[in-house]
């Protein structure tokens, strides 16, 4: 009988796993800074490169749940091969679509389905599969941090990309680039034992079983609906914010320092965040996030703005940014376990996603109907208190399951 095969080593999983949510996180997050360049050559209105995002959020969200099955059962190598290669696919055709429409499909549909195989679900599936409990919450906030330093890396990058190759070429050349995925993509191998999940987790229970489970299960559905909260807040924000700035009169500039400065300061807030879930209440974490977020955006709201007062806003903010998705998924894979943990991720980041279409979308409607991004603010405040409050009674023991009985 064979003996199984070794685990990944933690350095092997964290390195492959933290460049590839740089690389995958990082082109994501500039995607706001070519919402001008493209509206104003193509002729379309805000809402119209608003929905393609939007719908690109709620693709990544629905997609990510059978990304999220796939890694479970065959391993996160397979996935990531076709999430690269569907977000090359993706950026080309972003760059060449003539009309609303396909801009929408591949802007929208095709890059959100390639975001579901390369970002958070699949590589925390990982994570929680090959990584000791006692420091996947620390792993899941180093990984965080590195789609967070990718926002830093990425944004200024795509900013000079545009403004020195134009729009159409400079997606182009991120198509390109995406492709480094690949070679990264095979130091998260997993061994695979007869008879297990993907990693050799045991399976004790049916996809159909955990999700059951899970839906049944009060805290799940409160980790969903803070989640929601945060895809509207922190999308909102990326996409729209740059325009927002030049509305009212700074330079492109500013908005490309402030997301550079989210991701930079979103650096610290993860790797805090992950650290921290190994010692303080996951669900206390939560709230003191989300409740930080509304208050960091109404006084954003209130004071004069500036520059100084964007890049203030813009380091706070990235201290709380994704500081979210460490304790989060660290919380699913302790109450549920890991064996199904990137699908029932995916479950979870539906929910973000969802906040992110409605985030995005209601941006440029509520834009294109009153001239201001006013009461779309005032809807983030109000929906970061309501998230830090349901987020304290989400309960954090394993879920007690029936012992099997022998036959």
């Amino acid at each position: 009988m064979s003996s199984p095969a070794p685990a990944l080593s933690l350095k092997q999983v964290l390195i492959c796993g933290a460049l590839i949510v740089t690389l995958s996180m990082g082109i994501r997050h500039g995607f706001g800074l070519w919402l001008q360049p493209i509206t104003q050559e193509q002729g379309w209105t805000r809402q119209t490169f608003s929905l393609a995002i939007a719908i690109q959020n709620l693709s990544w969200g629905v997609m990510g749940v059978f990304a999220g099955m796939l890694a479970d059962r065959l391993g996160a190598f397979r996935v990531l091969l076709i999430g690269t290669v569907l977000y090359a696919l993706g950026l080309a055709g972003m760059a060449l679509s003539p009309t609303p429409l396909t801009f929408a499909l591949t802007a929208g549909v095709l890059i959100g389905a390639a975001q579901a195989g390369t970002t958070y679900a699949v590589i925390y599936g990982v994570i929680g599969r090959q990584i000791p409990a006692e420091r996947r919450s620390w792993a899941m906030g180093v990984t965080a941090a590195a789609g967070s330093f990718g926002q830093f890396l990425m944004v200024p990058i795509e900013g000079q990309l545009i403004t020195r190759l134009g729009w159409h070429t400079a997606l182009m050349a991120l198509a390109a680039v995406v492709l480094l995925i690949v070679p990264m993509a095979f130091g998260l191998r997993e061994p695979r034992a007869t008879g297990t999940a993907a990693g050799g987790a045991r399976r004790d229970q049916t996809i159909v079983q955990a999700v059951i489970e899970a839906f049944k299960y009060p805290s799940f559905g409160l980790l969903m609906a803070g989640y929601f909260v945060c895809g509207f807040q922190v999308v909102f924000i990326g996409v729209h914010m740059p325009s927002y700035l030049k509305d009212k009169g700074l330079s492109p500039e500013v908005a490309s320092y402030a997301l550079a400065l989210i991701g930079l300061f979103n650096v610290f807030g993860t790797y805090a965040a992950g650290t921290l879930g190994q010692r303080l209440a996951k669900r206390k974490i939560l709230a003191v996030i989300y409740f930080g977020r509304a208050i960091a955006i109404s006084i954003f709201l209130i004071v004069p703005l500036s520059p100084l007062s964007v890049y203030v806003f813009a380091s706070v903010m990235g201290l709380l940014w994704l500081s979210t998705i460490p304790p989060t998924n660290a919380l699913v894979a302790q109450i549920f376990g890991v064996a199904h943990l990137s699908m029932l991720s995916g479950f979870v980041f539906l929910g973000h996603q969802v906040g992110s279409f409605l985030g995005v979308w209601l941006g440029g409607f509520l834009y294109d109907r009153t001239g201001s991004y006013d009461v779309v603010w005032y809807i983030a405040i109000a929906l970061g208190v309501f998230a830090a409050l349901i987020n304290l009674p989400v309960r954090e023991s394993a879920i007690a399951r029936p012992v099997p009985q022998p036959a």
